[in-house]
């Protein structure tokens, strides 16, 4: 896509105008999410961009309510008090934020116990919240939505493992699919009787079921939950992986594998001292790597993803309109964070169109990471200019940011890395860089040094400071300088500018427009 196909679609280009302003978005602005699950209950609070939230607040009580019902038909005493304390506390934390009144569900557990019922009522009675109990496909439904909220052009299988249950939704064209649910979450294998032998035999009649509901299914498989998480961790460790986000995570079915062996091989409690794994969920992670080895056999996928987002994510993407579901996360937070940290909000679309003809025919996927460069350029400002250069790499590559890939994350904390530095060895985060090829790295060196040279021609949001034409073949750069801009080519510009072309490998040409 060039300049000419930007207009075509309206002076905002190909990414559309900012929607966070609007009252239908900003009424999701901070949104409260109340998960209660078989081994834990969590409240989310969701702020920023609506279509790509920050998590404002964030807290998870391990309450394993469903600990021991295989044998009693009833939630766990022990979890059941301490889950009514949780949600007493999430209630008035709610309230002092905001939140209006929180959204909350049950899954597995509570709506397979005896005493499930009575307890959502004493749950409302006590608190004022009303948990709605939801059945395994409409959990499977949320979670797959969930993965939309990150991925909006997501498809394959989203396999989302509680601590009671285990469900698998198919994702196609924006939409959840076809969706089943199991028993097969830790906390109810560990009741099987017959050991390690039993309970693959279990998982494998129950996987088989399953497969005859869904069909193949060759695609990427999206994990969701937090066992899936405490796997990848571990998958980490193993690896000496850096770059320590989960979220978009990648494995192969050769790693999980090898993971699987590799838990089994260790003892849990050093896993745990290693990973920072919680003892109530790592207790939880060699059956859910026994499920996770035989769901990887049956299904085959081509690759595993690891996703953040779930079922309370789901819950957010639910109250969307479904133009704010079409944007690109990455984009709506990225335009979020210049509005509210920038010193000139707006200058970054600008920005973005002055040094678009040195990326005309770049890919979507890498058109999309020099807009978020530009709308980020200039977030991190009141950092100390010693160190300005690495907080943008690091807020790059650890941001809670949708739609990321790590290498993705790399290119971007690079490009803004060079947006206030010429070089990039010597910093804490060179174990990183070997994310991408070499050939990334000086390309997000190009564009971090683009937009450390069009900063310099920084004029009204309106304004326009010239235009850049590059030559590739000639391997020449021109500048065409606005009179408006001209004064502002000073010597400093003018060594940017130097810098810019001897990463292109090319010669300069200025020239005055009139």
């Amino acid at each position: 896509m060039d300049g000419t196909s930007d207009r075509s679609t309206g002076d905002w280009g190909p990414f559309g105008r900012p929607l966070f302003d609007d009252p239908s978005v900003r009424a999701l602005s901070r949104v409260g999410v109340v998960d209660v699950g078989s081994n834990s209950v969590r409240l989310v609070v969701f702020d920023g961009a609506a279509r790509s939230p920050a998590y404002f607040f964030n807290e998870k009580i391990m309450c394993a309510l469903g600990a021991g019902m295989a044998a009693t038909g009833r939630l766990n005493p022990e979890g059941r008090v301490r889950a009514l304390h949780a949600i007493k506390r999430f209630q008035i934390l709610g309230e002092g934020m905001g939140t209006g009144p929180l959204t909350a569900v049950a899954t597995a557990a509570v709506r397979e116990a005896e005493d499930g019922a009575e307890f959502v009522r004493e749950v409302e009675e006590k608190t004022g919240v009303k948990i709605f109990v939801i059945d395994g496909r409409e959990e499977a439904r949320l979670s797959g939505q969930g993965v939309l909220l990150g991925w909006p052009g997501a498809y394959g299988l989203v396999c989302d493992i509680g601590g009671s249950s285990m469900e698998l939704a198919e994702i196609n064209g924006g939409t959840v699919g076809r969706r089943v649910t199991s028993p097969l979450g830790p906390l109810k294998l560990r009741d099987i009787k017959g050991g390690k032998r039993a309970r693959k035999a279990h998982i494998r009649e129950t996987l088989e079921q399953m497969q005859g509901e869904l069909g193949a299914q060759r695609n990427r498989l999206f994990l969701v939950g937090g066992s899936w998480r405490a796997i990848a961790k571990i998958d980490m460790l193993r690896r000496g992986y850096p770059l320590n986000v989960l979220h978009e995570y990648r494995m192969t079915p050769k790693a999980v594998r090898a993971t699987s062996k590799f838990i089994f091989d260790n003892e849990i409690d050093d896993l745990r001292l290693q990973t920072g794994i919680s003892s109530a969920r790592i207790g939880l992670v060699p059956h859910a790597a026994e499920v996770l080895r035989e769901v990887v056999k049956f299904f085959r996928p081509h690759d595993i993803a690891i996703s953040s987002y779930g079922i309370r994510e789901g819950m957010l993407y639910e109250q969307m309109p479904q133009r704010l579901r079409d944007r690109d996360p990455l984009i709506e937070a990225c335009r979020f964070a210049e509005n509210k940290d920038a010193r000139v909000p707006g200058f970054g679309k600008l920005l973005y169109e002055f040094i678009q003809p040195l990326f005309k025919s770049v890919h979507p996927e890498r058109r999309r990471l020099v807009k978020a460069a530009c709308l980020l350029h200039d977030v991190s400002w009141r950092a100390h200019p010693d160190y300005r250069a690495e907080v943008c790499f690091d807020n790059a590559t650890r941001a809670n940011l949708g739609g990321l890939k790590h290498s993705e994350r790399v290119f971007l904390g690079l490009a803004l890395l060079h947006r206030y530095t010429n070089r990039r060895d010597g910093t804490h985060f060179e174990n990183l860089y070997h994310l991408i090829p070499e050939k990334e790295q000086r390309e997000a060196e190009i564009l971090g040094k683009a937009m450390r040279f069009g900063a310099m021609l920084w004029l009204d949001k309106n304004a326009s400071p010239g235009k850049l034409r590059w030559y590739p073949k000639k391997r020449v750069l021109e500048l065409r300088l606005t009179p408006e801009a001209e004064p502002l080519f000073g010597e400093v510009a003018q060594a940017r500018l130097a810098s810019l072309a001897g990463s292109l490998e090319a010669e300069t040409e200025i020239k005055m427009q009139r």
